[in-house]
């Protein structure tokens, strides 16, 4: 590339590209809440790193090992005693799909701390069988109740359609299912209690790095639907040109900001109490309510237990690729170089392998799912590619920085 020739920098991210001095995550990595305002028009926050270049969740990484655990896990106890009852009533709910991480949060709740949890599942778009499976074996052998939420499905098909189409993000529809069921079962309810898994800061997400931000009731609730987006397309626009109901959409929306107002509703990560380490929570979870581990590598990665459920997974890490330059294999190796489970040159090699390979073990029924032909799904990644991470070499897009430094302009 010559000097000094500006390249278009999409989705407002950093035109100059780092990475972490730590693990192998670069600062092209979004942590707003972005995918949570519905909007495509909110400037997104990124990955920030400190004077040695040392990324936010790293830091954070780092902090956990100073934290005295036991008196979180008092903190833990005070707030599970405030909150249990034994009149045969919930007192928590643990939203999750039957994956390592709910199937550990809500054992270990109650069998070590002795609540009564409500567990609700906002089911993946399409089920891989050893998701569904496990998703049983959570309910099964670990023995929970729980509320599996069936969203239309003519509408599920057409939202996740149009966020490929305006978003390239495959996933939107199902984080914000999944992120807004919990508080409006908690107010049908009347169950004073939330508990999500690991804490968001363990990837620089700032606004989870307290035991309970989600007091912050906006961040759950809506206040105007004028400022809604789903699928990167307004509720108008859903509603008038899509022909959608209202009441079609509601599922999808968060609750009512003056429901939320009205309500007493705490929500807690487990993991700000408890020290969260993704592989000891596996091997929790295959101990103790059948849980079972992807029976192949995940394409786009080496791993073969995280997010496993649903068959677009692969798909989504695919479109952060494209985005972000970020694919799973960098994801997955940043976490466990913070974990000490590898070093970071094994990182290095292991994103230089895996990341960015394409999924097309599932890809062919997604695209008939969402009615979509895999051209245009290729299309499409091609226009959201930002020119600043990408460059065409003998028609092959190829990255411009790696952390492996072999990219085009590396």
């Amino acid at each position: 590339m010559e000097k000094n020739v500006k390249l278009e920098v999409k989705y407002g991210l950093p035109p100059k590209v780092t990475f972490c001095a730590s693990c192998v995550m670069s600062n092209q990595r979004p942590v707003s809440e972005v995918e949570f305002k519905h909007t495509i028009k909110t400037r997104k926050r990124t990955l920030s790193f400190d004077e040695h270049g040392v990324c936010d969740a790293c830091r954070h990484a780092a902090a956990k090992e100073r934290i005295d655990w036991a008196k979180r896990e008092e903190e833990l106890i005070r707030l599970c005693d405030r909150y249990r009852r034994n009149d045969g009533y919930y007192d928590c709910i643990v939203p999750g799909s039957g994956g390592k991480d709910s199937a550990f949060q809500a054992h270990i709740l109650k069998t070590k701390y002795g609540m009564h949890p409500l567990t609700i599942t906002w089911p993946p778009i399409l089920y891989t069988d050893y998701g569904y499976k496990n998703w049983q074996n959570w309910l099964d052998v670990g023995g929970f109740d729980n509320i599996s939420f069936r969203r239309n499905g003519r509408v599920m098909k057409l939202l996740t359609r149009l966020s490929i189409e305006n978003l390239l993000h495959p996933f939107q529809t199902f984080i914000l299912g999944q992120k807004n069921l919990a508080p409006k079962i908690a107010l049908n309810y009347g169950i004073p209690l939330i508990f999500y898994g690991e804490n968001e800061a363990e990837y620089g997400n700032p606004l989870a790095d307290n035991k309970s931000s989600l007091r912050d009731k906006s961040y759950y609730s809506m206040k105007n639907l004028d400022e809604i987006y789903l699928g990167g397309v307004s509720i108008k626009e859903l509603r008038e040109v899509h022909k959608v109901d209202l009441a079609d959409l509601m599922s999808f929306l968060p609750a009512r900001q003056e429901d939320l107002e009205k309500a007493d509703i705490e929500v807690h990560y487990l993991g700000y109490y408890l020290k969260w380490t993704p592989q000891e929570v596996y091997y929790y979870a295959v101990e103790n309510t059948g849980f079972e581990a992807r029976p192949f590598r995940t394409q786009g990665t080496y791993s073969k237990y995280n997010s496993i459920d649903d068959k677009i997974d692969d798909l989504h890490y695919y479109t952060t690729m494209i985005k972000f330059g970020i694919g799973r294999a960098t994801y997955d190796a940043s976490q466990e170089i913070r974990n000490h489970h590898l070093v970071r040159e094994e990182g290095v090699a292991l994103v230089k392998k895996f990341d960015g390979e394409f999924p097309d073990r599932y890809f062919n029924e997604i695209m008939d799912y969402i009615e979509m032909k895999p051209e245009r799904f290729h299309e499409l990644c091609d226009q959201f590619r930002s020119p600043h991470l990408w460059a065409k070499v003998g028609g092959t897009y190829k990255l411009r920085h790696t952390v492996s430094k072999d990219g085009v302009d590396d």
